[in-house]
């Protein structure tokens, strides 16, 4: 890439920003997992005590189960990922641009943080100017 290249300093400086604010994204998300692992029995009752006039209560109570898995799993992962493409984009490794890019995919469920970051990440690292910056990734 040639040093008149305008996208190249500025993308520069953003990656830095974007891979402070995975990492401090990484660290919220994995708090939010091991709390929803810790009032996970409170949850279960707050739900458990809504179901009391459905006629199949036992159902809905495995489907909220299986959903509240579902979202601490996707927190953890969500939590890691965006520790590793934090970190590799502040270490300007190739793999960055890659973990971010799954990162604020799966975060964008996440109102109104994770929406933000995920759509800040995706307009900054998908388009074409931004491969050249990593080059190909075969």
């Amino acid at each position: 890439m040639s040093s008149h290249d305008p996208v190249a300093p500025s993308l520069s400086g953003h990656l830095r920003t974007l891979g402070i604010c995975w990492i401090l994204y990484g660290i919220i998300r994995l708090i939010m997992a091991v709390c929803l692992v810790i009032y996970g029995s409170t949850a279960t009752v707050m739900f458990g005590t809504l179901l009391n006039r459905v006629p199949d209560p036992f159902t809905l109570m495995g489907v909220f189960h299986f959903m509240y898995t579902v979202t601490i799993a996707l927190s953890a992962v969500c939590g890691i990922l965006g520790l590793m493409a934090g970190l590799a984009l502040l270490a300007e490794r190739r793999s960055g641009r890659m973990f971010a890019l799954v990162a604020g995919f799966l975060s964008l469920s996440n109102i109104p943080l994770g929406t933000t970051l995920g759509i800040y990440t995706l307009v900054m690292l998908l388009p074409i100017a931004a491969t050249q910056c990593y080059g190909r990734s075969d």
